[in-house]
């Protein structure tokens, strides 16, 4: 069976075509720069290198269309027709409470998903506008809905639940939702392979690190606590957002510098983090050159980052009161060795008590995406 995963941003959409049973994956690329001067499309063919070309893309659709169009391309497709695409699988940021699993997208879940757009407004647009495209282009495809949200709504209500008038909960839907949950789900359940136990019986903390960064407590299978909250802002400290901060300082820094809603907000999400404190960049690699050289601001941006992450391991472990592993993945996790090596010096003694491991595990979001597609479309044969 051959699934196809998307994943679109407001500019770009990223895909992967998957040959599911024989555990491969055939082709991959992105579209960037989607409606504007200059979009580009980088297509890689399995082991082949890259090819990456100028095109036109003035719309999600155009983009979609182009993608399909390559697939089956005779010089740089992997299928003879759209025919062997079996079905779609959709990256989606924000299910809500409605979705705790995957679904078949139909006309009430795009409802919903658009409803929830304004809890994700930079994600869930961009997803509706390429599932609309993809189920123009493939309209016979069974297409299916994959949220980030899902795997976190096993939290139980003290987690979930801020501090807040218990009103705006029941009329905006106010709470922790959680993000990352594709990721988190799937090195959980390797980390237990690798434990060779059932995953059922353990306490697992996940960190995914990349440019967005969470950590889930996952107690037995389930996600009990993680660091995101209503929005991908909370937690920890990232590669542009802030990540736990007073939140009085908004309301300061709205006064003393005269910031409107929107300009605080694009403060939070992009100008903060990594590149807010180093003042160099938001990419780790440039952060750990800068640091090498002396600069201290670099240095310190590390220690914050470093020093959040520690903070949430102690706390999950005590909401699991136990721990079996810690995993390190995307981005950040997966290539930086002395994050491994000084959380297994600087947290020896929970290490010790528990008989705990740090492991590092690489994510495959798109493979579970493309496994959750699969399954439901077994099913419906």
């Amino acid at each position: 069976m051959i699934i196809l995963v998307i994943n679109c941003g407001s500019s770009s959409i990223k895909y992967k075509l998957y040959a599911v049973e024989k555990d491969i994956f055939l082709a991959e690329g992105t579209v960037e720069k989607i409606g504007e001067k200059q979009p580009t499309h980088s297509h890689k063919i399995n082991a082949k290198e890259p090819v990456k070309r100028k095109v036109e893309a003035a719309d999600h659709h155009s983009a979609m269309e182009l993608i399909i169009n390559c697939l089956i391309d005779k010089e740089s497709g992997v299928i003879k027709s759209i025919d062997e695409i079996s079905g779609v699988g959709h990256r989606v940021v924000h299910g809500g409470e409605e979705f705790s699993t995957s679904v078949l997208i139909d006309e009430k879940v795009i409802a919903s998903i658009t409803k929830f757009a304004k809890l994700a407004p930079l994600h869930n647009p961009p997803a509706l506008a390429g599932i609309k495209a993809t189920r123009k282009l493939l309209s016979n495809k069974p297409q299916v809905a994959v949220f980030d949200t899902a795997f976190h709504q096993t939290m139980p209500r003290d987690a979930y639940t801020y501090a807040l008038p218990y009103r705006f909960y029941k009329k905006y839907g106010v709470r922790r939702y959680g993000f990352h949950g594709t990721s988190h789900k799937y090195v959980a359940a390797k980390a237990a392979k690798v434990l060779s136990k059932p995953a059922e019986s353990l306490k697992i903390i996940t960190c995914h690190l990349g440019n967005g960064c969470s950590m889930a407590a996952i107690l037995n299978g389930r996600s009990v606590d993680t660091s995101m909250g209503l929005t991908p802002l909370e937690g920890l400290v990232m590669g542009t957002r802030c990540g736990d901060i007073d939140p009085a300082i908004v309301m300061f820094l709205m006064e003393r510098e005269g910031l409107d809603c929107q300009q605080i907000d694009d403060m939070l999400n992009k100008k903060s983090g990594l590149l807010g404190i180093s003042e160099i960049s938001n990419d780790m690699r440039e952060i750990l050159a800068a640091a090498k050289e002396g600069n201290e601001q670099a240095k310190l941006s590390l220690e914050v980052f470093y020093y959040r992450i520690k903070k949430y391991i102690g706390a999950y472990t005590a909401v699991m009161n136990g721990l079996d592993a810690i995993v390190l993945t995307a981005g950040i996790g997966e290539n930086n060795p002395w994050l491994k090596e000084r959380l297994e010096k600087d947290l020896s003694y929970i290490l010790n008590k528990f008989n705990a491991k740090v492991l590092v595990i690489p994510t495959k979001e798109e493979w579970m995406i493309a496994m959750e597609t699969y399954d439901i479309i077994k099913k419906m044969r």
